[in-house]
């Protein structure tokens, strides 16, 4: 087995050695170009597109909590908290919830006419970015002087809190009648989103909802890959691998890990705003402790710190929570005699690719390279971190 992976490793470094400067680049907008003309191999209103749409949606929520996980080494068990928060932004901004006020700004002509806040798409992801962010800095403050399993606990609370919160929500008053939230009835009759010259979204057309959460990824993507390289993105992984000795080379760890928190929670909050409008719905129902378990697989299966990792750790498990298991394998435990269907088990299927992964490749399916290097024993620990920096200055990824 080891001199197989010694061959692999071989194979891998001449390929990498043999492939030109701006391969990285192609590959990148064959990426782009194969994510725009994908809705026209599928009818519009297909399940397939339904799955990716939504599956789309979770890789830009495993995005952001790569940013707190992965780069930033911060255990974050509440990004649930971050998702009902986006879609709340969207169920206070964009529908006739709060029902006495008559604000509306670039809308359909229909919501135009409707009472409530309605605002137009962009300005409420803008607006559930900015609550995020916020939040987010507000899970931060209590964590600063904790580490590793008390992070954990104070951010499970946290989601937990918003959790209540959503379902109690319709107790607490803000003025005119109005309250926070509607519970478990929940926010229905949302926005759907509307853009002059390409009109109303509608769930009978799958394809501009597709092409919006592409470019919403896009964006995310693109930030992504920009922090990381940056001055920002470096602190977050001194602070990661050793916090004391980044602290004494002059890195400010409560500013580093407060941005941590914030800027993964705004890329939580547009995913959020997004799945609300296409769900049609803000329920607190939605908002369970298992999906911050959820997002979480998704980053430790694409590989802990790996930015291309997470997106296919986050398309990977969205395609098979909503496509793979649902529609083409459901039925598949009847054929051998067994009176199930696998949607009952698919807490344990997603439970079992963990423990694979874990015994089999541990670093991810696409592992950051200080990871791999680790884990695969291919140098030591102590000295992974100066390859990662050399390997930054030098353009590698």
């Amino acid at each position: 087995m080891n001199e197989l992976r010694a061959q692999l490793r071989e194979w891998r470094d001449a390929v990498h050695k043999r492939l030109p400067p701006w391969w990285s680049r192609a590959l990148a907008g064959l990426f782009i170009v194969i994510g725009i003309v994908l809705p026209f191999l599928f009818p519009p209103a297909s399940g397939f597109m339904n799955a990716t749409i939504i599956a789309v949606a979770y890789a830009v929520m495993s995005l952001g909590l790569n940013v707190v996980v992965g780069f930033a080494g911060l255990l974050d068990l509440g990004y649930v908290a971050f998702y009902a928060l986006g879609a709340y932004s969207l169920g206070w901004f964009g529908s006739g919830f709060f029902f006495n006020e008559h604000v509306h700004v670039l809308v359909s002509p229909v919501a135009s006419t409707l009472p409530g806040i309605h605002l137009n798409f962009i300005l409420i992801l803008v607006a559930a970015a900015i609550i995020c962010a916020v939040a987010g800095t507000l899970i931060g403050l209590p964590t600063l002087r904790l580490r590793g399993d008390y992070i954990a606990i104070v951010t499970l609370a946290f989601g937990e809190v918003i959790a209540v919160v959503a379902v109690n929500g319709q107790s607490v008053p803000v003025g005119g009648g109005m309250t926070l939230t509607a519970g478990n009835l929940g926010i229905s009759a949302v926005d759907a989103p509307y853009f002059p010259g390409i009109g109303l979204f509608t769930l009978l057309n799958l394809r501009p909802w597709y092409w919006l959460v592409f470019a919403i990824l896009l964006v995310v993507l693109f930030v992504n890959l920009r922090l990381r390289d940056s001055r920002l993105g470096r602190a977050w992984v001194a602070l990661r691998e050793d916090e004391v000795a980044a602290v004494s080379m002059g890195i400010p760890a409560v500013k580093t890990k407060l941005l941590a928190y914030s800027i993964g929670a705004a890329f939580g909050g547009m995913s959020g705003a997004f799945l609300g409008a296409y769900y049609t719905e803000v329920n607190a129902g939605q908002f369970q402790f298992g999906f911050s378990i959820f997002i979480l697989a998704m980053v430790i299966i694409g590989g802990l710190g790996s930015i291309w990792g997470a997106v296919v750790g986050g398309l990977m498990l969205g395609y098979i929570n909503n496509y793979l298991i649902p529609d083409v394998l459901n039925n598949l435990p009847s054929k051998f005699g067994l009176h199930f269907q696998l949607t009952a088990v698919e807490f344990g299927i997603f439970g079992f690719l963990l423990v694979i992964m874990m015994v089999l490749r541990p670093q991810g399916l696409i592992p950051e390279r200080r990871r791999r290097l680790e884990l695969t024993a291919e140098i030591a620990a102590e000295d992974a971190q100066l390859v990662e920096g050399r390997g930054t200055v030098g353009g590698a990824t």
